[in-house]
């Protein structure tokens, strides 16, 4: 063979060599990602079991039906493996914090119990739910979560000692395989996965994860750990839980006008406050010299006038007031599915018996009873029992 020519050992070798390579820095770059430390991990456990723990009563109510959420488990996850975590479609849920903290919250369910709460939430008993999620089995689900969320949003804000909310979220089909909802997965090449077992009744035993930039998590934890950040966020106007900067800078811009005019304002002033360890303000007012006196309070004597009448007078200057009388023959609850089902010539059977007097309203306040009359081809109602003065009252609180 000539000396310019390879031969296949040498060919064979240089290949496995190439491979080594880039298996080597495929290695590389995984260690370089930054990771959750355990503490952090159990930390967003925490923050996700209390959250979603206590936002399970809102979806129990909406979904009539007992639902539990169990301790999750944190783990991170390269982008580029989600495919391996969600082999199938999935329905997820974008939801976006918009104030106490900043970032994007990703929801993952099945098909099959994003189905399943679709056909509670329309009325059904979720145990023949449809195969095939249409716009409004979506809707129902995004309803759901919507609830669901803002509970949690509001657990959040508990803990987090700061006012927390959501916009409404976003529902998408997520198909990893067919590049189908990919747009609402994080950018991030790490994410949080944090997994929870969710059950609803005896139709759902699953699980539903959460997928957070763990930028974003270290930030929720950092917040959540040493609130002390809170003056750091007041000087930079950059949010712990927003480590892009993408957070407003309302937030500086107002304290450094609120530490502007306190500089401007004359201490002698300047409203003073102390606490005592219980919270409560002991001085208000001008800089305490350390004395009080007190004196006697005079009061202006009152002498008797005989003032004319006037109860007429104010009377007459409402009886031109225009009311909204409503008439109302009865009333009847119907399920959403029930409701989707009406058609020209349905017939809805109302809580009140033929001949049963009709409720008179004013200004949606029942103020008496009547019975239906036509008086030249129009209906009316004739007044057949007014409330007395003392229900009337009870009536308007």
């Amino acid at each position: 063979m000539k000396d310019d020519m390879l031969s296949q050992d040498e060919i064979d070798a240089l290949l496995n060599e190439s491979d080594d390579e880039e298996i080597a820095e495929n290695v590389v770059n995984d260690e370089e990602q930054p990771g959750l430390s355990e503490v952090e991990k159990d930390t967003l456990g925490e923050i996700g079991n209390i959250s979603f723990g206590n936002s399970t009563t809102a979806l129990s109510a909406l979904l009539n039906q007992k639902v539990q959420i169990t301790a999750p488990e944190t783990t991170t996850v390269l982008r580029r493996e989600l495919e391996n975590s969600f082999p199938e479609p999935y329905v997820a849920v974008l939801v976006t914090y918009t104030s106490g903290i900043s970032g994007d919250n990703l929801l993952v369910l099945k098909v099959k119990d994003a189905a399943i709460i679709a056909d509670l939430m329309l009325g059904g008993d979720g145990t023949s739910p449809e195969e095939e999620l249409g716009d409004i089995h979506l809707s129902a689900v995004q309803e759901a979560m919507n609830q669901m969320m803002g509970s949690a949003a509001t657990s959040m804000s508990s803990m987090f000692r700061t006012r927390i909310d959501i916009s409404p979220p976003e529902i998408t089909m997520l198909d990893i395989d067919n590049k189908i909802g990919i747009d609402y997965i994080p950018s991030e090449d790490l994410l949080t996965k944090i997994s929870f077992r969710l059950k609803i009744g005896e139709v759902v035993d699953s699980e539903i994860m959460q997928l957070l930039p763990v930028d974003f998590s270290k930030g929720l934890v950092e917040q959540l750990m040493n609130p002390e950040n809170e003056q750091e966020e007041e000087r930079t106007g950059r949010h712990p839980g927003d480590p892009g900067g993408k957070h407003s800078n309302n937030t500086a811009e107002y304290s450094d006008v609120k530490r502007s005019a306190a500089h401007e304002q004359n201490p002698e002033d300047t409203a003073s406050f102390s606490s005592a360890g219980n919270g409560k303000p002991q001085m208000l007012g001008r800089h305490s010299t350390g004395e009080s006196h007190a004196e006697s309070v005079e009061f202006e004597s009152f002498h008797n006038h005989n003032a004319a009448p006037s109860g007429r007078n104010n009377l007459d200057m409402l009886l031109d007031i225009p009311l909204n009388v409503t008439v109302e023959l009865g009333r009847t609850k119907r399920s959403i599915r029930e409701i989707l089902d009406l058609s020209s010539g349905s017939i809805l059977e109302l809580d009140k018996l033929a001949g049963e007097p009709v409720e008179i309203f004013v200004n949606e306040k029942l103020m008496a009873t009547g019975e239906v009359v036509v008086i030249d081809e129009n209906f009316g109602v004739r007044v057949t029992d007014i409330l007395s003065q003392q229900d009337r009252l009870k009536k308007l609180r």
